[in-house]
């Protein structure tokens, strides 16, 4: 049986991956910050772990990693991600909200990557994903602002990029994706892209997804994006 660990999963396009590999007949390990809060995870059918975890703290990171204790993950998705400045001006930055920006989605990731590389490493998917965003990308940014989240998640880019170099001899394959813009807590009720597309659309990208294309940056239907 495939097994796939997902962060951030309480919510949102995290709580979507857990449903729909579940739904699929995968092992799911599924991580919230607070399980007593995570209702609606707790009540997905299916073979699904769910385990606390708070990616910015080591002390969780080091329990969590002695939980799994070694076993085969196929599939790591990194989801867990905040955006914090999606008002805030220039002029008046809040460098506390980069700091935790920062944290979570460049540093966490990088974080349990280096931290289960055993597990994806034991395993016969050996496949890292992470949670990126459009708006990381340089080439594309036309429309400014969001500061500490275009960096964020820019920082994170980078950092995957080398790991797909490095961890390549291994046949460890790393992917970067960007979900779209989806009617999520995060994404807003305008957004153009419901959540079960969105999950489906990375799905049949990470079923793909091989060797040959690690440190891709891809839309949630393959295309590439600029860095």
């Amino acid at each position: 049986m495939a097994i796939v660990l997902i962060t951030g999963a309480n919510r949102g396009i995290g709580l979507e991956f857990v449903r729909q590999y579940a739904a699929d007949g995968w092992k799911v390990i599924a991580t919230c910050r607070r399980q007593k809060k995570a209702k609606e995870l707790e009540q997905v059918n299916g073979d699904v772990t769910v385990r606390e975890l708070e990616v910015t703290d080591l002390k969780s990171v080091a329990a969590f990693v002695a939980a799994v204790d070694g076993s085969p993950v196929d599939v790591l998705i990194n989801n867990a991600g905040v955006y914090l400045d999606r008002n805030d001006e220039f002029g008046e930055l809040d460098f506390e909200k980069w700091a935790r920006s920062f944290e979570v989605n460049a540093i966490a990731p990088m974080r349990l990557a280096e931290a289960l590389l055993p597990c994806v490493a034991g395993s016969k998917r050996k496949l890292m994903v992470f949670m990126s965003t459009q708006m990381a990308s340089i080439a594309d940014n036309t429309g400014g602002r969001a500061y500490a989240y275009r960096a964020s998640k820019a920082a994170l880019n980078a950092a995957v990029h080398s790991l797909s170099i490095d961890l390549k001899p291994q046949g460890i394959a790393c992917l970067l994706l960007h979900p779209g813009w989806v009617r999520t807590e995060m994404g807003g009720k305008n957004a153009t892209l419901d959540v079960r597309d969105s999950v489906h659309g990375m799905r049949r990208v990470i079923d793909g997804f091989g060797i040959d294309r690690t440190g891709s940056f891809l839309r949630h239907n393959g295309e590439p994006i600029p860095w």
